[in-house]
């Protein structure tokens, strides 16, 4: 098969998934297996363009001529497949999951649910293999409209508030910031293409490309950059599934990578310089005060959520550096997170779905009744932290070693600070679930469905294998420097 055709599959299939899971609303069985095979066949798509990538191939999809020079366009690079590989292979798990979650809390509307599901998975696939900016954002705004019935998946005040808030948030930053920088980028540099070592050089002032850097930072508001990170605790009123889905497989992932194309494929390093110097600062800043709140924070949910604000800001912290190995870690912990922190939420869901349980200081022995669930939770938890034997211990060490080369203090100080506030909430949940005397309250609970633990175990043991055969994905992220 053709890479062009493996381009037009991965495309294809998801939004074709969502026509006949629609078509199914009256017989879930067939509905989830229709759910689960492309799933399975978006990866086998996704994986069978890698031999490709790494013997060095670049393959390309030009669709249309929206103006002249500026096209329509794929263009499967390392990175963006990594990104498709981590999608597309969560996408079969969070499905498995989703079965247990939505049928073991007798969830309303499940049809739209997979519908919606499917489409964000299409979308996000169009982020990975866009060629150029246009492509980019277009994919990048439906991925925002997609989820927005995901995050109001429940229909009452509060899920419509969140909703409001998602919506209002990730919109405002692409359209009155996002959009405006990227014309600004086409009418300076004449393309929007993504071209390895930047197409901005030598093309503005110092100060100019200070302030589109600003515009493309803050206007790429899935990776949460503070203050545009408010849409990310409010989208938690959703169910377990779609957070897991906001916050791994799709939604995030997507703003922290868009980050990293602009850094490494529109500025590149040599035009960056001292243009570059102030966003450390934003992300180390992002990244403790996220931290702190989730310290605070007594909803499980709500805690695994700033976590994320707090992580995303370590992929933007390794690009901003500019040194090359920490943008390979920015690259390897878009991966790492992913894994760890769809683990977490897994676990979070299987919780809430055995026990009703949502709080952490209701956790007390959970473990020993879920000995799965929080075993799965303990690992991620590690990765998070960043040790051994997890892969978050590999991103979180090329990009220390990254910010040594560029003797950026700061950022090593802010790392150093993050670790230890990351201990400082994720530990004392494990603590709790093992060794303190279960709660009276709800004692007959055990396990979750079969399916769910199933999916969390699966991803807690990949957060193990990554770390151990590290070889695809760091290779896939050095990509990253070459084009």
């Amino acid at each position: 098969m053709t890479p062009n055709a493996l381009i037009v599959i991965a495309l294809v299939v998801p939004v074709g998934a969502a026509a006949l899971v629609a078509a199914s609303d009256r017989a879930p069985n067939l509905r989830e297996a229709i759910t689960l095979v492309a799933a399975g066949a978006l990866f086998v798509a996704v994986a069978s363009l890698l031999p490709l990538v790494l013997s060095g191939e670049r393959p390309s999809l030009r669709l249309v001529e929206v103006f002249p020079g500026l096209a329509l366009e794929f263009r499967v690079e390392p990175f963006g497949l990594l990104f498709a590989l981590i999608a597309s292979g969560l996408w079969i798990l969070s499905s498995l999951y989703s079965i247990g979650y939505m049928r073991g809390n007798d969830e309303s509307h499940q049809t739209r649910f997979y519908v919606c599901f499917a489409l964000a998975l299409a979308s996000t696939i169009g982020v990975a293999f866009s060629g150029n900016l246009l492509t980019l954002f277009l994919f990048y705004e439906m991925l925002t409209l997609v989820t927005y019935p995901l995050v109001t998946h429940h229909g009452d005040d509060e899920a419509r508030r969140g909703g409001r808030t998602y919506l209002g948030v990730l919109l405002f930053t692409s359209t009155a910031l996002l959009l405006p920088a990227i014309v600004v980028t086409w009418i300076v540099a004449g393309t929007l293409d993504f071209v390895p070592g930047g197409i901005l050089e030598g093309r503005m002032s110092p100060f100019g490309a200070t302030v589109l850097l600003v515009l493309f930072m803050f206007g790429i508001g899935k990776a949460a950059i503070m203050p545009f990170h408010r849409w990310l605790p409010a989208a938690m009123v959703a169910p377990t599934p779609v957070s897991a889905l906001l916050h791994a497989v799709a939604v995030v992932k997507a703003g922290v990578f868009s980050v990293v194309k602009v850094i490494v494929y529109t500025f590149g390093f040599d035009a960056a310089g001292a243009n570059f110097a102030w966003l450390p600062y934003v992300a180390g800043f992002t990244i403790i005060a996220a931290s702190i709140v989730a310290l605070r924070a007594d909803n499980l949910k709500r805690r695994l959520a700033y976590s994320t604000v707090s992580q995303l800001s370590y992929v933007v912290l390794g690009a901003a550096v500019l040194a090359p190995i920490s943008v390979v870690g920015a690259a390897l912990h878009v991966a790492a997170h992913a894994f760890g922190k769809i683990t977490l939420f897994f676990a979070a869901g299987a919780i809430y779905t055995a026990s009703h349980k949502t709080q952490v200081s209701q956790l007390d022995g959970v473990g020993r009744r879920m000995p799965w669930t929080l075993a799965a939770f303990a690992v991620a938890s590690l990765s998070m932290i960043g040790l051994p034997p997890t892969v978050g211990a590999i991103s979180k060490w090329y990009i220390v070693t990254g910010a040594l080369q560029a003797q950026h203090w700061v950022a090593l100080a802010v790392i150093g600070a993050s670790t230890l506030l990351n201990a400082g909430y994720f530990v004392p949940i494990v603590y709790r679930a093992f060794l303190r005397e279960p709660s009276t309250v709800g004692a007959a609970h055990g396990e979750a469905p079969w399916t769910m633990v199933v999916a969390l175990v699966a991803t807690a043991t990949l957060t193990i294998l990554l770390f151990l055969f590290a070889d695809v994905p760091i290779a896939l992220a050095r990509g990253l420097l070459g084009g």
